[in-house]
């Protein structure tokens, strides 16, 4: 059989695969991504640590009214850069189920920097009858879920700020829109059931920067990174220690080869 047909074989394997979903499709498909500047981009890259509070600031303020993130404490906002006590204010804020208490009854107290951030919902039942039946998605590890066929942060980080940037209030003439759904250039199928979060001036930022859409956008796609990537300095200082440390050894393996074979030449 030629390498031509055993090609056009696997290809036409391939695509009847995806035809019927048993490969993965890329998740922003279809979809206008636009890439960023982001300041943990690179192999020196880390986090801005103003951005992340204005980024949680954002998630406290609007998306955490629809939005869980489970697998965040309020303890882990100590390492964006808040004090202890900023971090038990935060915490103190939400009424948490505890119990039972010695009479078998559950009760509610005020959070502590070991709970998790409260949901917003008690379950999926009651967050699809909020949202005229779609179920919003945990934001935990949604920077990793949406990076498509990257493997780096920042290509989640990209689809975020292009979701957040993408509505537009007039779909294109040969797109029509579903009942309660809203026009997104950045999502995949273009159709999206949450309204836009975000707009200029949504928040009103505690240092002072203004609040642009785009900041904004920028702000919360950086934080919701850093939940889901919360190692990445911490790797690429790690790949910089092991780079150094390759080079260093080549470079005495060649001295060391120079010196053996030296008499021999």
């Amino acid at each position: 059989m030629s390498k031509r047909r055993i090609v056009l074989g696997a290809l036409t394997i391939v695509t009847g695969l995806a035809a019927v979903g048993i490969v993965a499709a890329n998740p922003v498909a279809h979809s206008t991504v636009h890439t960023q500047s982001w300041s943990f981009n690179g192999f020196f890259g880390s986090f801005d640590q103003p951005q992340l509070k204005r980024g949680y600031q954002i998630y406290k303020d609007i998306c955490s009214g629809c939005h869980s993130m489970n697998l965040m404490h309020y303890r882990d906002l100590q390492k964006i850069g808040f004090s202890e006590d900023e971090v038990k204010a935060f915490a103190a804020d939400v009424q948490v189920q505890d119990g039972p208490d010695d009479t078998g009854e559950m009760f509610e107290r005020p959070g502590k920097p070991s709970d998790p951030f409260k949901a917003p919902f008690a379950n999926e039942q009651a967050a699809r009858a909020s949202n005229n039946g779609a179920l919003p998605p945990d934001l935990s590890l949604i920077a990793k879920s949406r990076a498509g066929a990257g493997f780096l942060g920042y290509d989640g980080a990209d689809y975020i700020h292009s979701l957040m940037t993408g509505y537009e209030e007039t779909p294109p003439a040969d797109v029509k829109l579903g009942e309660n759904m809203h026009y997104n250039h950045a999502f995949k199928g273009h159709q999206i059931a949450m309204p836009p979060p975000l707009s200029d001036g949504a928040v009103t930022y505690a240092d002072g920067t203004e609040a642009t859409l785009d900041q904004e956008a920028q702000d919360i796609a950086t934080f919701l990174t850093w939940a889901a990537e919360g190692n990445l300095e911490e790797r690429h200082r790690t790949g910089i220690k092991a780079i150094l440390f390759l080079v260093i050894f080549t470079l005495l393996v060649y001295a060391t080869k120079r010196r053996v074979w030296a008499d021999v030449h």
